[in-house]
């Protein structure tokens, strides 16, 4: 019954490895990609004033893990522009969030239960990008573990790790925003997820790839749907990352800032021992005069 039962769901993972990602869930992946375009402050504006700029803001934000996975192993970039399907979908959906009357379209799509199928659905295009991110550069490299990860990572997070050059099509500059320092679920998972199939990839890792894509892409949607319905902005991994991180590369120094902080408003509490305070001047000016002496007296001695 066992052997059945893994049999089953061997076959299960292979034939929802091989389900065709276009249209339908591409459909989905550039709903999604375009409905947090439109999120943002000032691109409704931007769509109504600079159209062709808001058009190439979402073409990256469809396509963009594409274009920086070309640029990693040094193919060319708007190579996928040549999909003709692709981008004329994907355009059709730019056009309809942003332009369809009364926001018919838009009000569909963002309604919740309709949403988080989208959402669950981009999740699978997500994972299946890593997989064969990782299976072209295996190509090209067929022991360069780090370029294989590294375009696994570009081909799942998409366009968050070019988010700066994005933010420059619209106008904005936000050096502050920058994802590899403020890592979200979805870019964290997808370097975790490159690293999997990596591994399975060059044999370390035991299990079939359809099998790996599979059990993936249900933790994925998993999680990515709950996050949604629940409006968080959490991630499943913050618990896992608040033991090891400090054990693996130590704590910041959280401690010596908060004595700082803690020694300026106490003394601000006080009137007396910030910065800007009269004893600390004092304190200042007696350093000084008792280094001012130090060097007299050797001076002294060498004369």
């Amino acid at each position: 019954m066992e052997l059945l039962s893994a049999l089953s769901l061997g076959e299960l993972a292979l034939s929802f490895s091989r389900v065709p990602l276009f249209p339908v869930f591409d459909l989905s992946y550039f709903i999604v990609s375009i409905l947090y375009l439109k999120y943002e402050p000032g691109a409704v504006e931007l769509a109504r004033r600079h159209p062709v700029a808001s058009w190439l803001c979402a073409m990256l934000h469809c396509f963009g893990s594409y274009i920086l996975a070309d640029l990693l192993l040094g193919e060319p970039v708007i190579d996928y522009f040549s999909n003709n399907s692709s981008v004329l979908l994907a355009s059709a959906v730019w056009y309809l969030i942003f332009f369809c009357p009364l926001d018919l379209f838009y009000k569909c799509v963002c309604f919740l239960p309709v949403k988080l199928i989208f959402v669950a659905m981009k999740e699978v295009v997500r994972v299946r990008k890593i997989a064969v991110g990782i299976h072209h550069a295996h190509h090209h490299y067929h022991h360069g573990w780090f370029v294989m990860i590294a375009t696994g990572w570009v081909k799942g997070s998409g366009v968050a790790l070019m988010s700066n050059f994005e933010q420059l099509l619209r106008g904005v500059w936000k050096p502050e925003a920058n994802e590899i320092l403020h890592m979200s679920f979805p870019t964290k998972a997808s370097l975790y997820g490159a690293i999997l199939f990596t591994l399975q990839q060059t044999r370390w890792l035991p299990v079939s790839k359809a099998s790996l894509i599979f059990i993936f892409t249900m933790f994925m949607v998993s999680c990515k749907v709950f996050l949604t319905a629940t409006h968080s902005h959490s991630s499943p991994f913050d618990v896992l990352e608040g033991y090891v991180c400090p054990v693996l590369f130590g704590t910041a120094l959280a401690g010596d800032h908060h004595h700082d902080n803690h020694g300026g408003a106490h003394g601000g509490a006080h009137g007396g021992s910030g910065p800007g305070s009269p004893h600390a001047a004092m304190a200042a000016k007696s350093k000084e005069e008792l280094s001012e002496g130090s060097r007299k007296k050797k001076t002294k001695k060498a004369d």
